[in-house]
């Protein structure tokens, strides 16, 4: 491509229950905004409720897919299968806090054969909880991630240690972690004590979703490095289907 090839923009979905109480909705836009007038192509942002997102046709067609912070959803099975679109059609993909549960809980029930894997958080009572509460609630906190050299993590933020913001209760049942590692998921973050804080799929185009909330220390004037390498990939994504097309 030359520097005059038109581009089509690049076609992000943001993937929950889009709710004026919660912070990280207000601040994910303005996030974008700066990032999609300093690049080509241009951004064009969607917000898909999880009712909405059972259309696998409709999330095909973008160039990245976010699943934003905001559980219980109102149709967990709907942001299942947007991350299920992504993982397997090769889009971009990023999971943040009520995302990177369900990214475990997805790749649990649709790679590991855990068909009957819950979220503690929607069903308490479930008898194969892979999601349960964290021993410390991390409901507005700060805390340390360790994060593993040679990482898509690690080529985002670098690898070692970082302090990241969290608003959270629940994350990863660590009796599963094995089985989820035997069947491919990386986890490339860690806190002090080696629980998982950040997951990703090698051979994915990018697939990471991180507990934590980048978009909750990013401002107008500094994006999360998770953040902006997802928009880079999703960017890849759309040139590469105009150089395909063209």
């Amino acid at each position: 491509m030359d520097d005059t090839t038109t581009y089509r923009p690049t076609r992000i979905a943001l993937v929950g229950d889009r709710s004026e109480t919660i912070r990280a909705h207000a601040k994910i836009p303005s996030l974008l905004d700066p990032l999609s007038s300093s690049g080509s192509p241009r951004l064009e942002i969607y917000w898909i409720h999880s009712n909405e997102a059972h259309d696998a046709a409709c999330l095909g067609g973008f160039d990245g897919i976010w699943v934003i912070p905001g559980s219980p959803y109102e149709s967990a099975a709907g942001v299942l299968a947007a991350i299920e679109v992504a993982r397997t059609e090769g889009i971009p993909f990023l999971g943040t806090c009520g995302g990177f549960q369900h990214a475990l809980l997805e790749f649990a029930r649709d790679v590991c054969a855990l068909t009957e894997a819950a979220n503690a958080e929607e069903s308490p009572d479930a008898e194969l909880l892979l999601i349960t509460p964290l021993e410390c609630s991390l409901l507005g906190e700060e805390a340390e991630i360790v994060v593993a050299p040679g990482t898509l993590a690690a080529s985002l933020m670098g690898p070692g240690r970082r302090t990241e913001r969290f608003f959270c209760r629940y994350g990863l049942n660590t009796e599963f972690r094995s089985l989820l590692e035997s069947r491919g998921m990386v986890f490339s973050a860690t806190d002090t004590n080696d629980d998982p804080r950040v997951a990703e799929l090698p051979g994915h185009p990018h697939f990471l979703a991180s507990l934590f909330q980048p978009e909750l220390a990013s401002d107008a004037t500094w994006v999360h490095p998770v953040i902006v390498g997802f928009v880079a990939a999703a960017r890849a994504r759309s040139g590469a289907a105009l150089e395909t097309t063209a």
